[in-house]
């Protein structure tokens, strides 16, 4: 993608971000409905090309794509895929491009949820190696005679119960709708965007005022540093925070609020 179009996927993927980070929020589910949107503004060109008419209003598009899809996927879906057709494409297809990526990360970032990721990463891998060197089985997985549902079937015999329910899924979608990708070169994307998923550690920050953009940078900066990996804040503003900022990564607690420094000093006084 260039462009607009790199931008709009850019701000759409810092959302899907903010809406998987939240526990309230069941990835697998928003992956699912994403590739159902994805299928059929792959299939519908008349309508893509008016959801990504730049001579369109953005609010106008948006509300056609809420009314189109209301009652079909849940409100959160609608909401993002609202946000997507509001940005600025520089080609209609990019936007389906982008719906198909925002699936795939939802679907990865449910393994992630799960503590499966570091397994999907290693099947779609061995997957990967296990087609390639198997003619008769990439053959199989790639005849455009075949029906979507017959090669589900197959696929569902090789991975069932044998793989993550995530890397099933991914790799049922690539097969049955490659939407002009080989599948090679659709493992490959798929790999890589387990690769960034994994480098990307979630901080909870909470302060008792909201942080300045240099104080932003600074602990992002610091975080990074300290664990070697990139790292997103989450942040949250708590006025019983009594000075200072309380970092939560994993199940880690990085503790500088002075509210519990005094909680500390009342337990060491009273013990």
């Amino acid at each position: 993608m260039n462009g607009a179009s790199r931008e709009a996927l850019a701000a759409a993927r810092e959302r899907l971000d903010a809406l998987t980070d939240s526990t309230s929020v069941d990835a697998a589910q928003l992956a699912a409905e994403l590739a159902a949107v994805t299928a059929l503004l792959d299939r519908e060109v008349s309508l893509r090309r008016v959801l990504t008419d730049p001579a369109q209003d953005g609010e106008a598009k948006a509300g056609l794509a809420q009314r189109l899809l209301g009652g079909q996927i849940s409100g959160t879906t609608a909401d993002l895929v609202a946000g997507l057709v509001r940005s600025r494409w520089s080609q209609s297809r990019d936007l389906v491009d982008a719906l198909e990526q925002l699936a795939d990360t939802a679907d990865l970032t449910a393994a992630q949820k799960a503590g499966a990721l570091d397994d999907v990463e290693d099947e779609l891998f061995r997957f990967g190696r296990i087609v390639s060197s198997n003619t008769e089985l990439r053959a199989a997985l790639t005849n455009r005679k075949a029906t979507a549902s017959a090669k589900g079937e197959l696929l569902r015999s090789l991975l069932g119960g044998r793989a993550d329910a995530a890397t099933e899924r991914l790799v049922t979608r690539l097969v049955t709708a490659p939407r002009g990708r080989s599948l090679e070169a659709g493992l490959e994307s798929l790999s890589k965007l387990a690769a960034e998923r994994r480098d990307r550690v979630v901080a909870v920050v909470t302060s008792a005022v909201p942080l300045s953009d240099g104080q932003k940078q600074r602990l992002g900066a610091a975080l990074a540093k300290l664990y070697g990996r990139q790292m997103h804040l989450n942040l949250d503003v708590d006025p019983e925070v009594l000075g200072g900022i309380r970092v939560q990564v994993g199940d880690e607690v990085i503790n500088g609020s002075l509210a519990d420094r005094i909680e500390d000093a009342a337990r060491r006084m009273a013990s």
